[in-house]
């Protein structure tokens, strides 16, 4: 048989074929006088192999690790391993089904927050959040779909849970409002405005303990003396927390010059460091 025989025999193209040469999962058949390669019975039968196995999931190289081995040890340890990736992506699967149904129903419900597709629990505080059409606070939301997606899932279930406190407080969402209001007033001030202080300080006295405790050190429990300007816990900053780390740098190269001077007064405040930087 010529190539295009024996491909159309088994089912695989002449391209796979030549592939398969070229890997050494198929020796090289005798060639005729004018050189083009004859195929017989025993490349069928081996080609219909590599066929066979490829069809169950194996890679190339494990095919050729099989068929490198007489004694068809490896063969069974592959299918084992393969058996346990596919079990492995079936509960991978089951799982993103399960979420798919949330999100479909919440869809259906008119709940789907404009962010996208969240957490249950994400999707749970937009819920629960006051309208604002604060440009501030909306930067905000998009930052908080980015953490449900980069955060470690008990560190960004706590800090939802924080900020459900805040969201169910009535009195402070009028004093939220007024705050992101003065962050987008900063938005083309300098670093160095007489409003970035007075906004600073402002924004620690809103802040509740335990969300401080999130932010700067990922809620652990800790013990430390209150700072004097706001009567909060001096709080230590970790790299798991979402405002002690790379990610809390990148956090605040995303506002603008005098709004990232306010957060930062905010934390040096309630850190009571200095020097506060993330």
């Amino acid at each position: 048989m010529r190539i295009g025989e024996i491909a159309a025999a088994v089912g695989l193209t002449t391209r796979a074929i030549r592939h398969y040469h070229h890997l050494g999962l198929l020796p090289e058949p005798a060639r005729r006088p004018n050189g083009y390669r004859q195929y017989g019975l025993r490349e069928a039968i081996a080609l219909a192999r590599v066929k066979r196995l490829t069809e169950l999931g194996l890679g190339l190289e494990e095919v050729r690790d099989v068929l490198a081995d007489d004694a068809g040890r490896e063969l069974t340890e592959v299918l084992a391993e393969l058996d346990d990736d596919l079990a492995r992506q079936e509960a991978d699967i089951r799982a993103r089904r399960e979420r798919l149904a949330e999100l479909l129903q919440m869809s259906r419900e008119g709940l789907l927050p404009g962010e996208g597709p969240v957490s249950a629990g994400l999707a749970d505080l937009f819920g629960r959040l006051h309208p604002n059409e604060s440009a501030a606070a909306t930067k905000d939301l998009e930052h908080l779909a980015l953490f449900d997606v980069t955060a470690d899932p008990e560190l960004r279930d706590r800090l939802y849970g924080a900020l459900r406190g805040l969201a169910d407080d009535g009195d402070l969402a009028a004093r939220l409002r007024d705050l992101y209001a003065r962050l987008d007033d900063l938005v083309d001030a300098a670093p160095d405005d007489p409003r970035v202080e007075p906004l600073g300080k402002d924004l620690a006295a809103v802040m509740p303990e335990d969300l401080l405790a999130v932010l700067v050190h990922g809620g652990e429990d800790r013990e430390a003396p209150p700072v004097p300007d706001t009567g909060k816990e001096v709080a230590s900053p970790k790299d798991a927390a979402p405002l002690g780390s790379a990610f809390g740098e990148a956090f605040l190269n995303d506002f603008a010059p005098a709004q990232a001077a306010a957060i930062r007064h905010m934390m040096r405040l309630l850190t009571g460091r200095p020097g506060w930087h993330p």
